[in-house]
C-alpha cells in the first residue's frame, strides 16, 4: 500500500492504557474494525512500570517485614532475611512478563488490529504512524479515542540531568539496590518508594518542600504517614526544598534552598507526572489542550474535536488505573449511543506504603473547607482484635461523617488490608447508608473490616 493511502477504520485508538486497550478490544469483538496503536508498553502503563511490577515489589517488601519479625508470631527463620537481587527482578520481570504476554494474546483473539509504533495526527481523526518495523502507515478513524497517558516529569532543578537521577519508571529496572538514596518527591510515589526501599535496606532520605508527606491528606493522617515511614527507617526531611543537584565522585549531592546539602548513592525524582502530548500533532486534530497539556474533555470526554475523545490520565482523569477503567465504560456508553457521565463518581486509591493508606470520599479538611457539619471518628487500628492477632497494630482510621445526615462523607484508613476494607465503605457510600447502619452490621469476627463496627461506634 503506497505511503500516502489511508486506512479507514470504525475505531481508531492513540494509547493503550486501561481505557483505550479494553475499548478496542471491546469493540472488535463487536465487529467492528479497529486499530489501536502503542508505542512502546503492551498493555500499557500500569502494567509495564507502574502498578503491577511497584506492586509486586512491595510484595517482597512486605514477605520481608514478615519473614523479619516471624519470631514474634513464633515461628523460626534462621539467618537475617535479605534481598536477593536477581530474584527480585526476575520476581518483578515474572509478573509483568506474563501479563504482557497475555495482554498480546487479548489483543490478537479480539480482532482488533494492533500496531507497535508512534502515532501522530496529521488531520482531522487521522494520524500517521511510524511502526517499531520501520514502515509507515496512515489511519483514520470513524471515533478516535487518545489514551496516551502520563510519562514521570522532572523538575527544572539545576544540575539535576547531570545527576542521572531515577524516576518511578527507570528504577523498576533494578540495576542495583542503593546503599543510600535521596527520595524527591513526598507524594504518593515517593512514600512508596521510601517505603519500599528502606525496607530493602537502603538508607532512604525523602526531601518535601511541603510542610506534610501527602498533601491531599488530613494533617494528622500525613503525620501518622511519616511517623510510618521514619519508623522504617525513612529521614523525612518536610519543608526542604531543593535548589540544584549534581553527580560527584561520591554519589549524588542534593542542595537545598538553606545551603545545606544532602548525599546519597543515588537519586529518585518523584515529583509528579506529565501528558504524553507534546509531539501528537493535536492541533493538527483539531483537539485543545489545557495550560499542563493535558486534553481538554468534557464529562463525556469529549474533546473539543468532533467524534474525538480522550481518556485516562492524559484526560486529566484521576491518575489510577481503576478511574481510567471507569472512564472505559464511559467511552463504551458514548459510542453505543447512551450518556453516561464522569459526573460524581466515586474514585478511591490507595498508597501502597506498608502498612498501606486506603482513601475514598471526602477529607475533613476537604469537608469543613466546603462548609459541611460533619462528625469525626478515629480509630487506632492497635484496637482491632484481627490487628493484634496479626501482630500488625500501626496505623489510624479515621471517618467523616455529615452531621445532618448521618451519611459517610469519606475515610482514611492507614493500616493492614486498608486497601481491601476500603471497598465495603464505598459500597456504603454509593448505598447511602448512614454510619449507623455499618456500625450496627454483623461483621465476621476477627476481621480488619469488624473494625468499621469500632471505628463508627464512638460517634453513638
Amino acid at each position: 500500500m503506497p505511503s500516502h493511502a489511508i486506512e479507514d477504520v470504525d475505531l481508531l485508538v492513540i494509547g493503550g492504557g486501561k481505557a483505550g486497550k479494553s475499548l478496542a478490544m471491546d469493540r472488535a469483538k463487536a465487529g467492528q474494525a479497529v486499530a489501536m496503536v502503542e508505542r512502546d508498553k503492551i498493555g500499557g502503563t500500569c502494567i509495564n512500570v507502574a502498578c503491577i511490577p511497584t506492586k509486586a515489589l512491595v510484595a517482597s517488601a512486605r514477605t520481608l517485614l514478615t519473614a523479619r519479625r516471624a519470631g514474634a508470631l513464633g515461628v523460626v527463620v534462621d539467618g537475617e532475611p535479605a534481598v536477593a537481587l536477581e530474584r527480585l527482578r526476575a520476581h518483578k520481570e515474572g509478573v509483568v512478563g506474563g501479563m504482557v504476554a497475555a495482554h498480546q494474546k487479548l489483543f490478537a483473539d479480539s480482532g482488533m488490529d494492533f500496531i507497535l509504533g508512534t502515532a501522530r495526527f496529521v488531520g482531522e481523526r487521522t494520524v500517521e504512524v511510524s511502526t517499531a518495523g520501520g514502515g509507515t502507515r496512515r489511519l483514520r478513524g470513524r471515533d478516535v479515542v487518545i489514551n496516551t497517558g502520563t510519562t514521570p516529569a522532572h523538575p527544572d532543578l539545576p544540575g539535576l540531568a547531570d545527576a542521572r537521577p531515577w524516576d518511578s519508571e527507570s528504577i523498576l529496572r533494578l540495576e542495583r539496590l542503593p546503599n543510600s538514596i535521596v527520595v524527591l518527591g513526598g507524594g504518593y510515589v515517593g512514600c512508596e518508594f521510601a517505603s519500599m526501599l528502606a525496607v530493602f535496606g537502603s538508607r532512604v532520605t525523602l526531601l518535601q518542600g511541603r510542610d506534610q508527606v501527602l498533601p491531599r491528606e488530613d494533617p494528622d493522617v500525613a503525620a501518622a504517614v511519616a511517623d510510618v515511614l521514619t519508623d522504617q527507617g525513612v529521614d523525612v526531611r518536610l519543608g526542604a526544598r531543593a535548589s540544584a543537584a549534581r553527580r560527584d565522585a561520591g554519589g549524588v549531592v542534593v542542595t537545598l534552598t538553606d545551603g545545606t546539602e544532602v548525599r546519597a548513592d543515588d537519586l529518585l525524582v518523584a515529583t509528579g507526572r506529565a501528558p504524553v502530548t507534546a509531539d501528537l500533532g493535536l492541533a493538527a486534530a483539531g483537539v485543545e489542550l489545557d495550560e499542563r497539556g493535558f486534553v481538554v474533555v468534557d464529562d463525556h470526554l469529549r474533546t473539543s474535536a468532533e467524534h474525538v475523545w480522550s481518556a485516562g490520565d492524559v484526560a486529566g482523569s484521576p491518575q489510577f488505573t481503576h478511574a481510567s477503567w471507569h472512564d472505559f465504560r464511559v467511552l463504551k456508553a458514548q459510542l453505543s449511543g447512551g450518556d453516561a457521565t464522569v459526573t460524581g463518581r466515586l474514585v478511591p486509591y490507595c498508597v501502597f506504603i506498608t502498612p498501606e493508606l486506603a482513601r475514598v470520599g471526602m477529607s475533613e479538611s476537604e469537608a469543613r473547607a466546603a462548609g459541611r457539619e460533619i462528625k469525626v471518628a478515629r480509630l487506632p487500628v492497635a484496637a482491632i482484635p484481627r490487628a493484634k492477632t496479626l501482630r500488625e497494630t500501626v496505623g489510624l482510621w479515621k471517618a467523616v461523617v455529615d452531621a445532618g445526615t448521618d451519611e459517610i462523607l469519606g475515610v482514611a484508613l492507614l493500616g493492614h488490608a486498608a486497601g481491601e476494607v476500603v471497598t465495603a465503605v464505598q459500597m456504603a457510600m454509593l448505598g447511602r447508608l448512614t454510619y449507623q447502619q455499618v456500625r450496627d452490621a454483623v461483621i465476621t469476627h476477627p476481621t480488619m473490616g469488624e473494625g468499621l463496627n469500632l471505628l463508627f461506634d464512638p460517634l453513638g
